[in-house]
């Protein structure tokens, strides 16, 4: 679990710094920092969504899963909720710094791939490299939004610690195939919370996180049925 408290402690690091430039930085560069962590998102998004889709054996599984997800996450009204407590002690603008701050340190390859490698075998290349992207990824979020950044590394170190506890429990049936399917829904859901950044569109992304487990479910049942 080391690797994973080393990627949280980057966030952390990296959200004390970037919070404590933010005074210094005039409206222009934080309005222009915003634009480019927007641009990032999409970038991110756009390019695991398209490596990913290529690895699938169920191109239809993201479409079904995203679909169920919705209407779970809009019936448990996560995106309202999650709003409703940051907006009680912060501005505005920081619950669209935190969504966002969470799918782009969770939803990735080497988040969810890392953990993976270290319960399988010891290999911490993945988390460490991640670890070095985040930090300097929440400093540029920090000064833009605030020290609440850093609220991100809790939900990281729950993400990554569970990927790591159920890989290291059934390492021995996991398939790797398994979260293909998982990634290219968290593809579509950075590429939204970039065009929420840039105020294109502004869409509840939290509200479809859901689809990641469900697609991991059907990925499962169609995997046990049709013997692949």
């Amino acid at each position: 679990m080391w690797g994973t408290l080393f990627n949280v402690s980057t966030i952390i690091i990296g959200s004390l710094i970037g919070g404590s430039l933010r005074e210094r930085f005039p409206v222009r560069f934080q309005t222009i920092l915003l634009q480019a962590m927007g641009l990032v998102a999409i970038a991110i998004g756009l390019h695991t969504t398209v490596v990913n889709l290529e690895k699938s054996q169920y191109p239809i599984v993201f479409i079904l899963s995203l679909a169920i997800g919705a209407v779970i996450g809009e019936s448990l009204q996560i995106q309202q909720r999650m709003n409703s407590k940051i907006d009680q002690g912060t501005n505005g603008s920081l619950a669209s710094g935190l969504k966002t701050a969470v799918l782009l340190f969770c939803i990735g390859s080497l988040s969810i791939l890392g953990p993976i490698q270290a319960a399988i075998n010891h290999n911490y290349t993945f988390l460490i490299t991640n670890g070095v992207l985040d930090g300097i990824t929440s400093i540029v979020l920090a000064a833009t939004f605030g020290f609440g950044i850093m609220w991100a590394a809790l939900v990281l170190f729950i993400w990554q610690g569970s990927i790591y506890l159920v890989t290291f429990l059934f390492q021995q049936s996991l398939d790797p195939t398994l979260f293909v399917e998982p990634m290219i829904i968290g593809g579509i859901l950075i590429f939204a919370s970039g065009l929420a950044i840039l105020k294109i569109k502004e869409l509840p992304t939290l509200n479809l996180l859901p689809g990641l487990f469900v697609s991991m479910i059907i990925t499962v049942f169609l995997s046990i049925t049709l013997g692949l």
